[in-house]
């Protein structure tokens, strides 16, 4: 008879076990989509995105009629490109040009090599010419953001950029002739002042719809004489 009460006792004892077991791997997936679910709601979203959402696309609908809300034009990518001539001589000219380009844009860039020979400028097929980063989603507005909010202001006599950049097609290129505009670039660090080249890709049919797209995200066209 003790036999048999120790059996049953040690029975209970197994299956409250396995009953706490499973409530406690019941109550850790359960913490575990609690906390999928909280950082599914806390994705940053960068500003100029939310303003699109919430101000450009009602006010480019009610600007051009749009009917459907996937007609209103969007950007696509931003493609930023330096050219480092000097890199066939120095060839820290290209480090130091990626490492700028880096830390303007956050994402490594690749280079960019020549497609032809040219001996007028001693230069062979094959040899590194430039630098440059192709930006989408997330890091484009945000580079875009920075860009019109904090780099071109601090261009001497700003007065707004030339809205002359256009292809006809909605894309929009613009020239900038100092990196040390961006203020993650510090100018005591770096070998030499360079120029970059931004397109901004997007997609609108006309000229007319992507210049209203950039300005009402806020690109600061110089307004007319």
């Amino acid at each position: 008879m003790q036999r048999d009460d120790r059996l049953e006792e040690t029975t209970e004892e197994l299956a409250a076990d396995n009953v706490a077991d499973s409530e406690e791997t019941s109550g850790s997936k359960s913490k575990t989509r609690k906390r999928k679910a909280a950082t599914t709601l806390t994705v940053r979203v960068p500003p100029m995105l939310g303003k699109f959402r919430e101000t450009v696309i009602p006010t480019m609908m009610d600007d051009f009629g749009y009917e459907n809300v996937m007609q209103v034009p969007r950007l696509s990518k931003a493609v930023i490109n330096v050219g480092v001539g000097d890199a066939k001589d120095n060839a820290r000219a290209m480090e130091m040009a990626q490492a700028d380009v880096t830390m303007i844009t956050g994402q490594k860039p690749v280079t960019t090599r020549a497609k032809t020979s040219v001996a007028g400028f001693k230069l062979r097929e094959g040899m590194p010419i430039g630098t440059m980063v192709t930006l989408r989603r997330h890091k484009m507005y945000d580079f875009l953001d920075k860009l019109m909010n904090a780099a071109l202001p601090r261009v001497r006599d700003f007065r707004g950029v030339s809205d002359r950049g256009f292809d006809g097609h909605g894309n929009y290129t613009l020239g900038i002739q100092e990196q040390i505009i961006f203020p993650e670039v510090d100018y005591g660090e770096v070998d030499r002042i360079r120029g970059l080249q931004i397109s901004i890709v997007t997609t609108a049919n006309t000229d007319e719809e992507g210049r209203k797209l950039l300005e009402h995200l806020g690109m600061p066209f110089a307004r007319p004489a």
